[in-house]
């Protein structure tokens, strides 16, 4: 069973030594960055600023900063026990008799689970504040994370909007510059669901789309919102998968729309067809910042909250950052659903230089001829893969997690004139190399050991690895030839 809340969960990471209170007063401007920084850079512990300057709510950053949090987020001792989760769900076959109808029982309480469940009364709504009858955004300790910043951002919210059309509902994950106590800026890129649910109010009628904002749920919740789920699916499936019991939801208090019961902070309120305002610049995850352009403007009319919140927030920058270890359970939550459609593809990895739209490095099961490239070709069709601007496949017994074997087996394997790829498409909003905003141009590197039905005239060559009976001989003497143990490794 998942967590029952964000506390529930900063319980648990206390227990588990994974929490740090710092009791001292933090300036949310620029110092609560400079801590988190030096931090999350060497895989420490969540923190909690119990007195953050201007606040009366404590501050709690670098939840997801380790692979150790991340898999106790979802409930698992590693990320790859999600996976084998997942892989199960999609295997499963019609039960012909009774032994396998009966086996079906887990997996159908999982399924069970992945429907979010309405309440009637939430502990998020233990403490309401509306528009003109108090301070809202004022009360929070909302960070400015970098120098030159537009100003102060809300940085882990879940953003609750529906399809005007359908009614569908999504939830996402765009940060929120502060402009005064009642607006903020919605930064919803181009590709986004919520930015599809913006473009299909009727123009120049001034319609209002409905939109709520928690901050601070239980984990898989929180994590679910920053996932890159096809259009339409709801991120509160994926969680209630994540969490192994449902999402339970209450009704917001002004707006149309359901949020976490278990969140610390609700925020409700509409952004307006035709309304926008400069948004940014924000240092983001790709390292730089990102300039400042015209985005929505959210206007807040209600505000509600558990009697004790914990404001809960992030910060990107240059890797490594706690949406590092985030990305890294997306590779493995996902890996099994895009096999089904690549069953060729043994691995995948996002490597964090790439901030993850930059770069995918495959390990493929090759079984003919230019396979690696029928790879990379389909991996641009595939989902926010779309946006990946250099695609590199291995071979399946390429370790691609390690950098330095990706370089050696790449720059020793591949013929630019046989084995690259050109082409062009959409590019992530935040890729700032490319000439032009939303596409650009793109590279695949087809480095899987080459046949002469792909026009390979010579014998490829053998990988250089000694003999396992060798290393076991020699591992076994180690300490009659006196060597350090940790040569060993």
């Amino acid at each position: 069973m998942g967590y029952k809340g964000l506390k529930d969960f900063l319980k648990i990471l206390k227990l588990e030594g994974e929490l740090v209170e710092i009791s001292a007063p933090v300036d949310p401007v620029l110092e609560v960055t400079e801590i988190y920084d030096r931090v999350v850079k060497k895989e420490g512990p969540a923190l909690l600023f119990k007195a953050p300057d201007g606040s009366d709510m404590p501050l709690v950053i670098n939840l997801f900063g380790s692979e150790k949090r991340m898999a106790m987020a979802l409930g698992v001792k590693k990320l790859s026990q999600v996976a084998e989760r997942i892989e199960s769900l999609l295997d499963s076959k019609v039960p012909e008799n009774m032994w396998e109808k009966l086996g079906m029982l887990p997996k159908l309480f999982e399924l069970n689970a992945l429907l979010p469940k309405i309440v009637s009364r939430a502990p998020c709504q233990e403490e309401i504040v509306y528009q003109g009858k108090g301070q809202l955004l004022g009360r929070l300790p909302v960070l400015q994370c970098w120098p030159k910043d537009g100003g102060k951002f809300i940085t882990l919210p879940m953003v609750f909007t529906k399809d005007p059309l359908t009614g569908k509902r999504n939830v996402g994950m765009y940060r929120m510059q502060v402009y005064d106590d009642e607006t903020t800026g919605m930064h919803w890129h181009v590709h986004k669901d919520g930015a599809e649910h913006f473009r299909k109010l009727t123009r120049g009628k001034k319609e209002r789309l409905p939109v709520a904002c928690a901050i601070g749920a239980d984990p898989a919740t929180i994590f679910s919102a920053a996932c890159p789920l096809p259009y339409g699916m709801d991120e509160l499936m994926l969680a209630g998968f994540l969490r192994q019991s449902p999402v339970e939801l209450v009704k917001c208090k002004t707006v149309d729309l359901e949020v976490p019961a278990d969140a610390e902070i609700v925020l409700e309120g509409y952004v307006e067809e035709g309304e926008m305002r400069l948004e940014g610049p924000f240092g983001d995850h790709t390292g730089f910042y990102s300039r400042a352009k015209e985005f929505p403007v959210f206007h807040v009319t209600c505000m509600t909250h558990q009697k004790n919140p914990i404001y809960a927030a992030t910060v990107v920058g240059r890797s490594p950052m706690e949406d590092c270890y985030m990305g890294r359970a997306i590779e493995h939550i996902f890996l099994p659903m895009i096999r089904k459609q690549f069953p060729e593809i043994v691995d995948m990895h996002l490597p964090w230089e790439g901030s993850f739209h930059n770069c995918v490095i495959l390990a493929i099961q090759k079984r003919y001829p230019e396979q690696g490239k029928k790879v990379i070709h389909g991996v641009w069709g595939l989902g926010q893969l779309m946006f990946s601007k250099m695609v590199i496949v291995l071979d399946q017994d390429s370790n691609i997690r390690d950098m330095r074997e990706v370089a050696w087996r790449v720059l020793n394997n591949f013929d630019p004139k046989r084995d690259i790829v050109s082409s062009e498409g959409p590019l992530d909003e935040l890729d700032h190399g490319a000439p032009r905003d939303f596409s650009g141009s793109k590279i695949g590197i087809d480095a899987t050991r080459k046949t002469a039905a792909e026009g390979m005239e010579r014998p490829w060559p053998e990988d250089i690895v000694m003999d396992d009976e060798i290393k076991k001989r020699v591992e076994s003497r180690w300490k009659e030839y006196g060597l350090d143990p940790r040569y060993l490794s």
